[in-house]
C-alpha cells in the first residue's frame, strides 16, 4: 500500500486543513495510507495525525519572526524530530501545503527533501514560496517579487527586513529539490510562478473542490421579501473587503439586507446596526441553509488565490458577485456571476441592483459546480499527478 504524507499549519480545519482531508479520502478510496503533519489546529480525520512541534515553539518562532524578519527560520528541534518521523514513515509522496506560520523550519526540511529521491508535490496556496515573504502582494501593487524583493520596504519586523535574504535563501534551497512539482490552486497564480524565480519548475493547475452532497439547495426559509446579500470569509479585515461592506450599506436602500458571516465578537460590536452579523460556524448545515437563502454571494476581496465561498455559494445555487482579485472569477461566468473592477463600490452596488431586476438561475450555478468543482473530481487529479511521479 503506497504512503501519502501531507504537511500543512492545520489539518482537518480551516480552508486548507479540510482540503488536506479531502485529499486524503480520496487516496484512500484509490489504496493510500495517509499521514498528515501539522502545526497547531486539528480535528481528527483518517490520517494518521503528528503534531509538528507545540505552543512553545509557535510562540518562539513568532517572536523571531515579528522582531527579526525569521519566518521560518525558527522551529530547529520540531523539524529535525519531524525528519526522523519521516523516515519511520517512508511515505512515497510528501505533499506540502502551507509550510510557512510558525511552525517549521524550511531550510531544514529542504535540505533533507534535496537528500531523498521522494517525489514532492507542493500545493500554492499563497505567492509565500517565491517571494521574500509576503503571501500576498496585491493591496500594495508590489512587484518586487520579479527581481529578488531587493529595497522592500514593507514594515516586516521591528527591528529587521530580511526579504532580499529570505528571498534569495529560498530560491536557493528550492533549486536544489529536483523532484518537487508545484500545484497552483488557480490559473491566475499558475501565471505568476511562470513569472517567478521557479518559473522552470513543473508546475500543474489543480483547482480546489468542495463536497456537492454537502453543499446543496435548500428551500429558502420564509421571511420579509428583502433582497439578501451573503459575505462569508474564516477572517474578516481590510484584505477580505469588510470596509467595503460597510460603505455598500449606506448606498442600498432597505430593500437589501446584507448579512456577514465569520465576524469576530469585537468585529460585531462594531458594525452597524443594518447589516446582520454571525460569528464563524462550524455548523455546515447553518451555512448551506445561509448560502441557500442569499439572492447573491458577495465576495470583495482584496487578496486572494482561489476562494471556496465562491463555489460553496455556487453549489448551493447562489450567483456571486466578485471583485477582479487573483483566482476568484475562475469560479464564475456570465451566467453565474457577475466580475467587478477592485474597489469599485458603485459598481458593485450597481451589480447588486441589476441582478435584484435580473437574477440569475440557480440551476445554472448548481450545474457549474457539478461540472468543474466536484472534490472528487478535483482532488482525484492529485492521485494521478502522484502515480505519475512514481512510475511515469
Amino acid at each position: 500500500m503506497p504512503k501519502l504524507l501531507q504537511i500543512n499549519i492545520c489539518s482537518n480545519v480551516l480552508s486548507t486543513g479540510k482540503i488536506c482531508e479531502d485529499i486524503a479520502k480520496v487516496a484512500q478510496a484509490n489504496g493510500w495510507q495517509n499521514f498528515i503533519a501539522y502545526g497547531r489546529i486539528a480535528k481528527p480525520g483518517i490520517s494518521t495525525e503528528i503534531r509538528v512541534g507545540s505552543m512553545y515553539y509557535t510562540y518562539e518562532h513568532y517572536i523571531e519572526h515579528r522582531l527579526l524578519d525569521r519566518e521560518g527560520l525558527a522551529s530547529r528541534f520540531p523539524t529535525h524530530k519531524l525528519i526522523k518521523q519521516i523516515n519511520e514513515i517512508k511515505p512515497d509522496i510528501i505533499h506540502l501545503h502551507n509550510i510557512h506560520d510558525h511552525y517549521l523550519n524550511y531550510p531544514i526540511l529542504f535540505k533533507y527533501l534535496a537528500s531523498t529521491e521522494i517525489p514532492i508535490v507542493w500545493t500554492q496556496h499563497d505567492c509565500w514560496a517565491f517571494t521574500g515573504g509576503c503571501m500576498y502582494f496585491d493591496i500594495s501593487g508590489c512587484e518586487l517579487w520579479k527581481n529578488g524583493c531587493l529595497l522592500c520596504k514593507e514594515r516586516r519586523a521591528l527591528f529587521a527586513n530580511l526579504a532580499a535574504k529570505q528571498f534569495a535563501f529560498k530560491k536557493d534551497l528550492f533549486d536544489k529539490v529536483k523532484n518537487l512539482t508545484f500545484v497552483p490552486v488557480s490559473d491566475w497564480l499558475h501565471g505568476l510562478l511562470k513569472k517567478s524565480s521557479q518559473k522552470n519548475r513543473p508546475i500543474i493547475t489543480i483547482h480546489n473542490g468542495i463536497d456537492l452532497t454537502m453543499f446543496k439547495p435548500l428551500c429558502k426559509k420564509k421571511e420579509e421579501s428583502k433582497f439578501k446579500i451573503l459575505g462569508v470569509a474564516s477572517v474578516w479585515d481590510r484584505r477580505k473587503g469588510l470596509d467595503d461592506f460597510v460603505k455598500l450599506r449606506t448606498m442600498l436602500s432597505d430593500d437589501f439586507e446584507i448579512t456577514l458571516v465569520g465576524l469576530s465578537r469585537k468585529q460585531i460590536k462594531r458594525m452597524p446596526d443594518e447589516i446582520r452579523c454571525f460569528t464563524r460556524t462550524q455548523n455546515v448545515d447553518e451555512l448551506v441553509q445561509l448560502y441557500s437563502d442569499a439572492d447573491v454571494f458577495v465576495n470583495p476581496t482584496y487578496s486572494d488565490n482561489f476562494p471556496t465561498t465562491n463555489i460553496e455559494a455556487l453549489a448551493c445555487g447562489t450567483p456571486v458577485i466578485t471583485y477582479r482579485t487573483g483566482g476568484s472569477p475562475e469560479a464564475i461566468d456570465e451566467k453565474t456571476g457577475i466580475i467587478i473592477r477592485q474597489g469599485d463600490i458603485q459598481a458593485l452596488s450597481e451589480a447588486i441592483c441589476k441582478m435584484k431586476e435580473t437574477p440569475l438561475l440557480a440551476d445554472n450555478c448548481r450545474k457549474r459546480a457539478e461540472k468543474y468543482f466536484d472534490k472528487d473530481k478535483c482532488f482525484s487529479e492529485y492521485i494521478k499527478l502522484y502515480k505519475n511521479l512514481l512510475f511515469g
